[in-house]
């Protein structure tokens, strides 16, 4: 790795912040007990939420993307600045203003308590208010080694940064919650990462994003303060978490009660119930589901070895590390996220005066209210408004769920083309031809899985037959994406990337904004996975190496 220097300029820091019309606020360190002197052991960080820490200079700082969107979010003018915004971005040139800092949490990891971990390679500038006047805290990721880094050096790559700026934004115009990208700069030095975790070290080159979200805070923030019985920081947090982030939920007198809180949790349920069903509905699978990974607002958040389904099997999963067990794999995802609520109840349960019943009485909805948002998901996927059950539409959707594992079937594509059949005015060959550019392998599809296929696309038919064709398909192009940010399609942005080509990550970024328009220009982002892609670790399985 080359050598790296503590960032310590002052060079014109007023400038850079002026230039760029950032306003950095400090709420979080204000309200919040920190560690200012940490020695950098973790074991050493107790009864704070943060600990100050100074970016590890870059060599060469270069902002090679951002999002146009967020920066006119924020009214900041990276456009006309960029050189400012990749020395302010990566920490090079840090703000008198601002504290940055690394955030305490703990968390559980692959269902073990893992104690104490914290942001190990996120730094923290601050917060800003946007233009529609909401908070946001921006972090830099990949800006060198915290209190928390544990064994690792705080440092990011290139090809994990590209992903993250990528699909983070991907997500947000998907209408799923997340966080947001800001800037990608490159570093100029080269970082050592042994990917598959074999004793290959390779040098890659490193990078810092800027990513923001309406707070970082996390199920494991609440866990590592109850580990620790540190009961007033858990209030502390709770308290903040609800005024700034629920305020509608904040008392009038200012005393939140037992009954605050467990509307307060309530709706966090809903909110993590609603992100789960919306992953499955895009075929999204987070690989990483750890309690330190779970938004406190129900957001997607930490954008590791994520990947998205390209033939339907519930028990993929793109995580290296996951490959035996399949935690985290695309069916599992709905039932971990009720899992991890059941961590945070534990970690709250102070606030309820130990009484574990209001707590209960939440979770026991938390079946019900997924599987009527899923019910309702899978069905504006073939078309139908709602489930009726008295016209069998449970096992119209019980059938499609088996069909779809009888053979290699792409499940965006799938829908796409489900969309593109006239129900009335097809017979049962025209449908099937609709959908073969949908399988993996058609010239192999035998006689019994077709058949599969054409029954239940048959009984669909029926199904929908006194729908309004043109209602039914604006309805499930607006459910079914057609683009995606595909494993193979990332890793092509990644390639071109590292020899120094940016223009597909950029050309990337404008497709994935309108994820649900046709846009034939670049249908070639909408193909399903090509036979090289199959045979590439990279665009098949990811580790948590970035």
């Amino acid at each position: 790795m080359s050598a790296m220097k503590s960032s310590t300029s002052n060079s014109s820091p007023q400038s850079a912040e002026h230039s760029l019309n950032l306003q950095l606020q400090q709420q979080f360190t204000s309200a919040h007990r920190g560690s200012t002197e940490g020695s950098g052991d973790p074991n050493d960080v107790l009864e704070s939420l943060w600990s100050r820490v100074q970016p590890v200079a870059a060599s060469s700082p270069t902002l090679i993307a951002h999002s146009a969107e967020m920066a006119s979010l924020l009214d900041l003018n990276i456009n006309s600045h960029p050189v400012q915004a990749a020395r302010l971005f990566t920490g090079n040139v840090t703000p008198d203003s601002s504290t940055l800092y690394a955030m305490r949490y703990g968390g559980h990891q692959f269902g073990s308590w893992a104690g104490q971990l914290g942001d190990g390679r996120a730094i923290a500038l601050g917060e800003v208010t946007d233009t529609q006047h909401q908070h946001w805290t921006l972090q830099l990721k990949g800006a060198g080694p915290t209190p928390y880094s544990r064994h690792g050096d705080g440092f990011a790559v290139l090809r994990s940064s590209i992903r993250e700026y990528l699909c983070s934004e991907a997500m947000h115009h998907l209408g799923i919650p997340t966080t947001r990208s800001l800037t990608l700069c490159l570093t100029g030095d080269q970082i050592d990462r042994d990917i598959f975790y074999n004793g290959n070290v390779q040098p890659e080159p490193g990078a810092i994003l800027c990513r923001a979200a309406h707070s970082f805070v996390r199920f494991g923030s609440f866990e590592i303060h109850a580990a620790h019985r540190e009961l007033e920081q858990l209030r502390g947090l709770a308290n903040y978490t609800i005024k700034l982030d629920y305020p509608h939920l904040w008392p009038t007198n200012g005393q939140p009660t037992i009954d605050t809180y467990q509307q307060w949790f309530s709706e966090i349920m809903q909110r993590t119930a609603s992100l789960m069903a919306h992953w499955q509905r895009v075929g999204f699978v987070h690989a990483v589901m750890n309690t330190d990974n779970m938004s406190i607002l129900g957001q997607t958040i930490d954008y590791g070895p994520y990947g998205w389904l390209e033939e339907y099997d519930p028990q993929w999963t793109p995580n290296f590390i996951d490959q035996q067990m399949r935690r985290y794999s695309y069916g599992n995802q709905p039932q971990m996220g009720k899992w991890n609520l059941y961590r945070l109840a534990n970690a709250v349960l102070p606030l309820f005066d130990d009484d574990t019943q209001p707590l209960k009485d939440v979770l026991a909805t938390y079946d019900d209210l997924y599987n009527n948002l899923w019910n309702n998901i899978s069905a504006a996927k073939i078309g139908l408004a709602d489930v009726d059950k008295q016209s069998g539409d449970d096992e119209l959707l019980r059938t499609l769920w088996a069909t779809l594992k009888t053979t290699s079937t792409d499940f965006t594509m799938f829908f796409r083309k489900l969309a593109t059949i006239n129900p009335t005015e097809s017979n049962a060959e025209e449908r099937f031809e609709s959908i073969l550019a949908a399988f993996y392998q058609p010239l192999s599809i035998d006689n019994e899985t077709k058949e599969q296929f054409t029954a239940w696309l048959t009984h669909w038919a029926a199904r929908v037959a006194n729908h309004d064709t043109q209602k039914m398909h604006t309805l499930m192009n607006a459910t079914n994406p057609k683009y995606i940010l595909r494993n193979y399609v990332a890793q092509q942005a990644i390639d071109a990337a590292e020899n120094k080509d940016y223009s597909i990550i950029h050309e990337l970024a404008e497709v994935l904004k309108n994820p649900y328009a046709e846009q034939p220009q670049f249908d070639k982002y909408a193909a399903i996975r090509p036979e090289w892609a199959s045979q590439r670790p990279d665009s098949t399985m990811l580790t948590c190496s970035s």
